[in-house]
């Protein structure tokens, strides 16, 4: 049996079958360590009624370079735990400098797992994008949507260049950070307090759901620019245009492909037949959007947006859901151990910038989504603190952004903990003060409203 090219560099004195056990020992170990480290601090979350979502973050954390240095990202030119090296290497029978070598160089598979987690769960969460509650709260949500995109993003962008003197293309991706919505959180938040149903909850649903779409055609932009470290206004229009006709051309597919897609699921009689399906249309949307310059995630999203009416998206959501709850907490876990915190150290003065950053964009992140809150006109009273804080949660969307900066190798470290700093920040306080400002109210009987929300 021939061995891999990168087996062979790391030395021939040692047979296929010694290669292998290492390989697999540091494979499923990873999954090991990842899922469990996820599991433990996901349930501790839930139990305190914060998003598990931190918690997959907060177990990268704790394993990674910030933390035991079981799952070390080769990018952060951290070393992997001396004791995890010696225990596969006695178990392999090879020294550990070869397991270590064995462990860099096979480290892209497990990154090409939590990139299919990434796409799923754009995929799910422009599946379960409603559309017709967009169109219900007309031009309210548009303007919420649009000024908190515009606000963070401005404020934060030209903060970051004018008075942190970050290069451009760093500053505008941390900007683009901040246009984040995370509905699945908000969501959950009003329909615990039966607010759901409300006309601020209704506004917020319809603001996230545009939200999404404009901050990803964002993020699809910024990474674009990023490959080719231009700014000039050319190409920039030309991927705006891109990306606006790709969602346009999406929305308009949900009405006119989906029953195509229809009827080929009825004429399947294989078991699995959904989800193979389904996957056939991500793989296509991705593969189209990345054809014409765009980033794959805006392809991903747009899949879902695809199927959003089918008859069968029911069963596509069960479908997809268990593959993102294990690929998609890969993706968050390992987002967590490439994050060096001790850049946020303040004993270290040359940390100090580094902070300052993290705290101004924390600020910008929640100032600008709660001034989106008065950003409309309405005859009917609302209450426009619910639907500003509604908007403020990052959560898993914001770390999308993270996690594709940092694999772009756009931020610097500061940066990029500044940025995990307003995502932990804004997912953290949203929760807390829309049950503070809206303890003791009730908007009526909400029954099951959070079955039709994204999650």
């Amino acid at each position: 049996m021939s061995l891999p090219p990168y087996l062979l560099e790391v030395g021939l004195e040692a047979s296929a079958h010694q290669f292998e056990v290492a390989e697999t020992l540091i494979g499923v170990g990873r999954f090991l360590v990842i899922f469990v480290a996820a599991r433990l601090l996901a349930e501790l979350l839930v139990r305190l009624q914060l998003p598990t979502i931190l918690g997959e973050l907060v177990a990268g954390v704790l394993i990674g370079v910030s933390g035991l240095h079981l799952i070390v990202p080769p990018e952060t030119q951290a070393a992997v735990s001396g004791a995890v090296l010696e225990l596969v290497g006695s178990l392999a029978d090879l020294p550990a400098a070869s397991v270590r070598d064995i462990y860099v160089e096979s480290f892209p598979s497990l990154e090409a797992v939590a990139n299919l987690g990434l796409y799923a769960l754009l995929f799910l969460t422009g599946l379960e994008s409603e559309l017709d509650e967009l169109v219900a709260v007309g031009g309210q949500a548009t303007t919420v949507a649009v000024a908190g995109v515009a606000l963070p993003f401005a404020l934060g962008t030209l903060g970051l260049m004018l008075l942190f003197h970050v290069d451009p293309i760093p500053a505008i991706f941390a900007g683009a950070s901040m246009t984040a919505t995370s509905i699945g959180i908000t969501a959950s938040v009003f329909g615990e307090l039966k607010m759901l149903r409300s006309r601020e909850g209704q506004i917020v649903i319809g603001a996230a759901v545009l939200d999404d779409i404009l901050g990803i055609v964002i993020l699809a932009v910024v990474v674009s620019l990023a490959g080719g470290g231009s700014l000039e206004l050319g190409p920039i229009l030309k991927l705006v245009t891109a990306a606006v006709v790709f969602v346009v051309a999406a929305i308009g597919l949900s009405r006119s492909a989906a029953p195509v897609f229809d009827a080929l699921i009825d004429r399947l009689k294989a078991p699995g037949e959904v989800i193979v399906a389904s996957f056939v249309v991500l793989s296509l949307s991705c593969f189209a959007a990345t054809a014409i310059g765009l980033e794959a995630a805006l392809g991903a999203f747009a899949a879902g947006l695809i199927l959003s009416t089918s008859k069968h998206t029911h069963a596509i959501q069960e479908s997809v859901k268990p593959v993102v709850a294990l690929f998609a907490t890969i993706f968050f876990v390992l987002i967590g151990t490439g994050m060096d915190l001790s850049v946020l150290d303040p004993t270290n003065p040359a940390n100090r910038p580094g902070l300052v950053i993290a705290a101004f964009l924390l600020v910008v992140a929640i100032a600008g989504k709660v001034a989106a809150g008065w950003a409309f006109l309405s005859k009917q009273p609302t209450n426009r603190l619910v639907v500003g804080l509604g908007m403020m949660p990052r959560g898993e969307v914001g770390l999308i952004f993270l996690g594709l900066g940092t694999q772009a190798k756009l931020l610097s470290p500061p940066l990029e903990a500044a940025i995990l700093l307003m995502v932990i920040g804004t997912t953290f306080l949203a929760p807390l003060l829309l049950r503070l400002v809206l303890a003791g109210k009730d908007g009526g009987p909400d029954a099951d409203a959070l079955a039709e929300i994204p999650t």
